[in-house]
C-alpha cells in the first residue's frame, strides 16, 4: 500500500483527529528522519501507522491481541493505552502489509520503549511526542533537541514520561526503564 492508500484505510479505522494526529507524525518522523540520515520513507510508514490500533476499546485491544497470540504483561493489562503499540505492529503487518521489521518494531515500541532502540524506534518514539499540534509544557525544547541529539532528546522524553506517570500515581513499564538506562549507558560509552 502507498501513502494515500494508508490514509484511506486508515480513515476507516480511527476517528478523525487520530487521523490527522498519525499524518501529523508520519510527517514529523520523516523530518526526523531526514536530519539523522535515516530512511525517510520507513520513518513515515512507521509515523502513520504508529496508532493503527487506537481505534479498538480496552476490552477489543485485549481480545485482538488475544487473536494474534500477544502476551500482554500486568502493567499493559492494568493500563490499556499501552496495547495499541504491540497490537498495531500486528495490525499493520496483518491489514496494511508492512513486513520491514524496522517499521513493525517502531510502531510496536512507541508507547514505552525498549532497551537499545534504534533511530528508527526512537524518531518514531518522538515524532508522536513532538508532532506540530503538541503543546505540552517543554514541548520546543524537546523539538530542538530532536533535531540535534536524537538519544538526548529520547532521554528528556522519558524522563518527562516517567515523571508524568508517577505524578498522575500510575504504574511504569519496565521496558520504559529499560530504555532510558540503555540510552544513558550508551552515551556515557560514546
Amino acid at each position: 500500500m502507498n501513502e494515500r492508500q494508508i490514509i484511506n484505510r486508515l480513515a476507516e479505522m480511527l476517528e478523525y483527529e487520530r487521523l490527522q494526529h498519525s499524518i501529523r507524525v508520519m510527517e514529523s518522523a520523516r523530518s526526523l528522519a531526514r536530519l539523522h540520515h535515516t530512511d525517510e520513507d520507513k520513518a513515515a510508514i512507521a509515523g502513520l501507522l504508529h496508532d493503527c490500533a487506537k481505534g479498538f476499546s480496552g476490552s477489543e485491544l485485549i481480545e485482538r491481541s488475544k487473536e494474534y497470540g500477544i502476551e500482554l504483561d500486568q502493567i499493559s493489562l492494568c493500563q490499556r493505552g499501552l496495547i495499541h503499540g504491540p497490537l498495531g505492529a500486528r495490525v499493520a503487518n496483518d491489514i496494511f502489509g508492512i513486513e520491514d521489521m524496522d517499521i513493525l518494531s517502531a510502531i510496536e515500541y512507541h508507547t514505552y520503549g525498549k532497551k537499545d532502540m534504534g533511530f528508527l524506534e526512537m524518531i518514531v518514539y518522538l515524532a508522536d511526542l513532538i508532532e506540530p499540534a503538541r503543546t505540552f509544557e517543554g514541548v520546543d525544547e524537546l523539538r530542538d533537541l530532536a533535531s540535534e541529539d536524537l538519544q538526548g532528546a529520547m532521554l528528556k522524553a522519558l524522563d518527562n514520561t516517567i515523571k508524568r506517570v508517577i505524578a498522575r500515581g500510575g504504574l511504569i513499564h519496565p521496558n520504559t526503564l529499560e530504555a532510558r538506562n540503555s540510552i544513558i549507558i550508551n552515551k556515557s560509552n560514546l
